[in-house]
């Protein structure tokens, strides 16, 4: 997790609407003080003073565009390679083409273009942005003309949009919304255009707001009266966590797409018991199957934290299939993703224990899509300030004022709290020790609520765990233990776990000194500036923590083979040579030893010790002798294999590994296969290894 980084590189000040935009559109400004020490206004990062331009310059850009400055010598004539334009002539159509800019985008001061518009010239085949780009500009044709193209899924090649022509604009969209660019831009043939960077049109909006309608309105102009028509169909709508969007059994008579937030599908089978089928954030659809069948709900659908949605009415889709059948297209194609995630998922064994991990883009992984994870002290003892600290009360209302977190703001706020989502991968929001309207506002904006606490401390439930307890908050619901570098394994997690039976899995995270340390803000934030600079850990257990939040989990798990599965030590060590971390162990057999080994020790070498130890006492004919039995059910008793694994293990419970680890062992009563993530570590070991002449292992 990064320091909190002032974003849009604001240091300080109540935010305002237009703070806000600049943060939409991704736009780095700063704050510079004046002779008497006042705060100037803003100011673009990478802006240069003012300056006149006395010959013209040329530059070839990497991609092939050459931009160059109108002239006002004479003696530049003739130096001017403008494409079709030459020497003086360039000056004239330059700030002719200024002028029809002027009266397009409805700009009442022609001065705020100055120094914020450049001439560019592109040769035939060159691709002016593409399809994804974050740092878009305004383009607008002089010459020539621009081809738009976008990337579909059932073709092979882009298609062609639209043209600009001359006294067109394109790539408005980009820049009013911040969104990455929808489409390629490129010249099939010269083309000479003025140019307006993002950051350049957020000044020109800074000081006329009224250009926001003009250029928008170009974005209108181009749509389609059907597109047009689309927005008077579709309904924004608020769900409010804990809430449900729709009951299994409903009508179907919309589809829903998630804007921002989290929701849970869940299924009542007919004993009445409940049972998880996916998690949905933003993009997803939602509801669409039953809608384009005309079923009833077959799930109930619950906001996991405040969610906005859009809402399709059935009607509407009827009218964009038969309007554009190429829809059906793209809808077939996201429905048979997510069956076929589904089926990778039902086809691994831990489908139903969730141990799954799906890939990142389907729902089935309550972790796949997280954005919002907010850390929750137990205490006020964990030193959570610093590092670990992306949004506080104290940064919001330094940045949206002090009333920011008042009622009368609700709206201002989530809109904030929504652009930080969209621009940011992750969010992670820290709550008050105490029970405030911010640590409420956390609980409502969670994907993933993080319990932290230290490990050498009671398990005692703090004031917002009973909060937490008491209410009906839907959340994925994570503990953290921190641990010391130098202190001792973990101990006592069952009884931090009994009393938290909502928390849905937990983790151990062994931290260096200076997170226990208590420094004031501005030290702190020096040392870890001085952290930052060097490379991320991958085998850190930070790393760890946020491959986990990510859905990016790597998962060792070992197979059986008997002697043979020794040679797991080596695939451990191959991966360590290779820098590969391992975050989860699994295994059956000996692959179940071999990996409690490994989860309690985190070193292949050390797992190597002590397996050759377990391996020594093994071979031992005078323990063998003594372990013989009336071969009624099996030659040996097992006591001296079950003393061996005992000993290896002695009282050690998987919940205290350093790994999340689990066994799979077989229920030869009911004929089905079990998976234990809890427990001792040596019953797990010795039910998973079931050696011909000893006997099963009779248990629970």
């Amino acid at each position: 997790v990064s320091p909190p980084s002032p974003i849009a590189g604001i240091q300080k000040g109540p935010r305002s609407d237009f703070d806000m935009a600049y943060e939409r559109g991704r736009i780095s400004v700063s704050l510079q003080e004046d002779s008497t020490g006042a705060l100037a206004a803003f100011s673009r990062s990478d802006s240069h003073e003012p300056k006149e331009r006395k010959s013209v310059t040329v530059e070839e850009q990497p991609s092939g565009v050459y931009h160059y400055n109108y002239c006002e010598d004479d003696s530049a004539t003739g130096n001017c390679p403008f494409g079709p334009y030459q020497g003086r002539q360039t000056s004239v159509i330059f700030e002719a083409a200024k002028q029809e800019l002027v009266k397009l985008m409805k700009v009442e001061d022609p001065s705020l273009l100055n120094n914020r518009v450049l001439l560019h010239h592109a040769k035939a085949g060159t691709v002016i942005a593409r399809q994804g780009d974050q740092d878009v500009s305004l383009h607008f044709v002089l010459w020539g003309c621009l081809h738009v193209y976008q990337r579909m899924i059932d073709k092979a090649e882009d298609v062609c949009l639209f043209l600009t022509q001359p006294g067109e604009m394109v790539g408005q969209l980009a820049v009013l919304t911040g969104e990455p660019l929808i489409f390629t831009i490129k010249a099939n043939r010269d083309c000479t255009f003025l140019k307006i960077s993002k950051s350049d049109f957020y000044e020109i909006m800074r000081e006329q707001p009224s250009v926001v309608l003009s250029v928008a309105h170009t974005v209108a102009a181009r749509m389609s009266p059907f597109v047009r028509q689309m927005d008077f169909a579709i309904d924004w709508m608020a769900v409010e966590a804990g809430r449900a969007l729709y009951r299994q059994g409903d009508k179907s008579d919309c589809t829903y797409i998630a804007l921002n937030g989290r929701l849970r599908s869940v299924i009542q089978k007919g004993s009445g018991k409940k049972e998880l089928i996916g998690e949905y954030g933003r993009g997803d659809l939602i509801g669409v199957v039953e809608a384009l069948t005309r079923q009833p709900r077959a799930t109930t659908v619950h906001a996991v934290r405040d969610t906005e949605l859009a809402k399709l009415p059935e009607g509407t889709l009827n009218n964009i299939k038969r309007r554009y059948p190429q829809v059906v297209t793209r809808l077939i194609h996201l429905l048979s993703q997510k069956i076929l995630g589904n089926l990778q998922q039902l086809r691994g064994p831990f489908a139903s224990s969730g141990l799954g991990m799906a890939s990142s883009s389907e729902p089935t992984n309550p972790t796949s899509n997280l954005s919002t994870p907010h850390g929750t002290p137990v205490t006020m003892s964990p030193p959570l300030p610093g590092p670990t600290l992306l949004l506080t009360s104290d940064i919001i209302r330094a940045r949206l004022g002090s009333s920011a977190l008042d009622s009368i703001q609700e709206y201002r706020l989530s809109g904030w709290l929504a652009q930080q989502e969209d621009i940011h991968r992750i969010v992670l929001y820290q709550t008050d020790c105490t029970l405030t309207p911010w640590t409420l506002r956390c609980i409502r904006q969670a994907d993933c609520i993080l319990i932290v606490g230290l490990g050498d401390q009671e398990p005692a439930l703090g004031e917002l765990e009973q909060m937490l307890e008491n209410t009906a908050v839907r959340a994925l619901k994570q503990l953290v233990l921190l641990h010391r570098e130098d202190g001792p394994s973990p101990s006592r997690t069952v009884e931090w776990l009994n009393m938290r039976s909502w928390c849905s899995g937990h983790l151990h995270i062994k931290c260096p000194r200076r997170v226990f340390s208590r420094r004031q803000t501005g030290t702190c934030r020096e040392m870890y500036e001085k952290v930052f600079e060097k490379s991320a850990d991958r085998h850190s257990d930070f790393s760890r923590l946020a491959r986990i939040l990510t859905g990016n989990t790597i998962a060792l798990v070992l197979g059986g083979g008997g002697a043979r599965g020794c040679s797991h030590i080596g695939v451990i060590k191959a991966m360590e040579e290779s820098g590969i971390p391992i975050d989860m162990v699994g295994g059956t057999s000996i692959g179940a030893f071999i990996g409690a080994l490994y989860a309690e020790e985190r070193s292949a070498v050390r797992t190597k010790q002590r397996a050759r130890e377990w391996a020594k006492c093994m071979n031992s004919v005078f323990e063998t002798v003594l372990d013989l039995t009336y071969p009624i059910t099996s030659m040996f008793s097992g006591s001296a294999f079950n003393a061996s694994i005992n000993k290896v293990f002695q009282d050690k419970q998987i919940e205290d590994l350093w790994l999340p680890y689990f066994n799979v062992t077989t229920d030869i009563t009911a004929s089905a296969m079990r998976v234990h993530t809890d427990g001792k570590s040596s019953p797990g070991s010795r039910g998973s290894s079931p050696v011909p002449p000893h006997p099963p292992l009779w248990g629970p």
